[in-house]
């Protein structure tokens, strides 16, 4: 028997949360995909710029409409379930979007991915703060957004080798089977809290407010009314609306036609961004822990990211080498973003954090989720009549045109963040 007054060793908590963190990169993996599979899409489809946007944020729309539900549902089914169920439903709209005769069973298989990929972040958030000390959680949230963000990488440069050499189709297919996979090794593994296998919660009863509302609406209602619900869960839309607009549709086309790039090697400097954002993301939750602040770093990663941005985009024929270094930078600083989901969790009582972790997760897919399609139909609106091998090329006004949207999002997540409150990484308790 084990010691129920003994924390669970480490190793454990890494493992459940771990298979956590393997849903979540394939949810990364199916998000971005597109983004390297557009010429395929437009083709085999017969689609424009703007049918492939809402095509790809149809993922996001599903994303966002889950949030709200999995943070009431993380804090009253649990994370097991969410987690399986999420699998296998992700299993089932790959095969749908692999096999899809048309553009409307394609926008299926996408809306019933987004969904259910949509409970992972806070299932996986949930499980962490069960199996894990309070003071790894800013450090956790980093690790936990660099798998996802490999997940991302790897529908890069590979995905785009797969898809040349075997067709996306069935590429998809061989993505649902590990969806399947993936699914049955959650069930038969991951265990909500440490109480289940004999060990001690990092959570006690002693920790959570006692009141029923916590699974509620009146428990979503209440996260409502803190100021720094409101703004964490908004400013970070235009920063992470920005690197999954790009990184995750429109940079791969811009960087071949204007920088000569082939697919892959465009792929493989979109994926860079992507790196970046993986390393960032750890590197600035454990900082955030060590000094003891959230909002400094918060602030001034929102305002590097908007003006490396601005020279991506609207500096003319920047040289590779310095293209590369400053899309690794932005990325590397959009990492940042990860340290609001701690800044969000400290700023209600610890009773709402799967209802706030919810809300604030669904205001950051917000932004890809409009800026998507809204910069696909701006090409459209700026298209000269010039195709390639059945495939639109659009001028570098086009792009210009679509990026001012992404400029004035990060704009306003600067200004946002600003106004935040600064915890000082203390739990909310009243």
């Amino acid at each position: 028997m084990t010691d129920p007054k003994k924390y669970p060793p480490l190793y454990l908590g890494w493992i459940m949360w771990g298979l956590g963190a393997v849903f979540y990169l394939s949810g990364f993996y199916y998000r971005v995909a597109p983004a390297v599979m557009t010429d395929y899409l437009m083709v085999d489809f017969g689609i424009s710029a703007t049918a492939l946007g809402n095509l790809s944020a149809i993922f996001f729309y599903s994303y966002v409409a889950m949030q709200i539900p999995t943070g009431i549902l993380a804090d009253s089914w649990g994370p097991r379930k969410l987690l399986t169920a999420g699998a296998c439903i992700a299993c089932l709209g790959s095969f749908l979007f692999a096999t899809a005769p048309s553009i409307m069973f394609a926008h299926m298989g996408r809306l019933l991915i987004g969904g259910s990929v949509g409970v992972a972040w806070v299932a996986m958030l949930k499980l962490s703060m069960h199996w894990f000390h309070p003071r790894r959680y800013a450090l956790i949230t980093g690790l936990s957004l660099f798998c996802g963000v490999f997940g991302a990488v790897s529908a890069g440069v590979p995905l785009r080798v797969m898809a040349d050499h075997f067709g996306w189709r069935l590429v998809m297919l061989a993505s649902a089977g590990i969806s399947c996979a993936i699914a049955v090794a959650i069930w038969l593994m991951v265990r909500d809290d440490p109480s289940e296998r004999g060990y001690a919660s990092f959570i006690s009863s002693d920790n959570i407010d006692k009141e029923p509302v916590k699974s509620s609406i009146s428990g979503l209602l209440s996260v409502f009314r803190y100021k720094n619900t409101w703004l964490l869960s908004i400013a970070p839309s235009g920063v992470n609306g920005a690197i999954l607009a790009f990184a995750g549709l429109w940079g791969v086309p811009f960087l071949v036609t204007h920088y000569n790039l082939s697919p892959a090697k465009g792929a493989a400097m979109t994926s860079l961004m992507l790196i970046g954002w993986a390393m960032g993301a750890p590197v600035f939750g454990a900082l955030s822990d060590r000094i003891g602040r959230r909002k400094p770093l918060y602030v001034t990663s929102f305002f590097g990211a908007c003006i490396i941005w601005g020279i991506i985009l609207f500096v003319p024929q920047v040289p590779i080498w310095f293209l590369t270094l400053l899309s690794f930078t932005v990325g590397f600083l959009t990492g940042a973003q990860i340290i609001g989901f701690a800044f969000v969790k400290e700023s209600v009582p610890l009773s709402f954090a799967g209802t706030v972790t919810g809300v604030c997760n669904m205001g950051y897919m917000i932004g890809p989720m409009v800026l998507q399609p809204l910069m696909g139909w701006v090409l459209d609106r700026h298209w000269a009549g010039r195709m390639e091998n059945g495939v639109k090329i659009y001028p570098l006004e086009a792009y210009e045109s679509a990026f001012s949207i992404m400029m004035i999002g990060l704009i306003i997540a600067v200004i946002l963040s600003s106004l935040t409150t600064e915890t000082r990484c203390q739990q909310k308790t009243h």
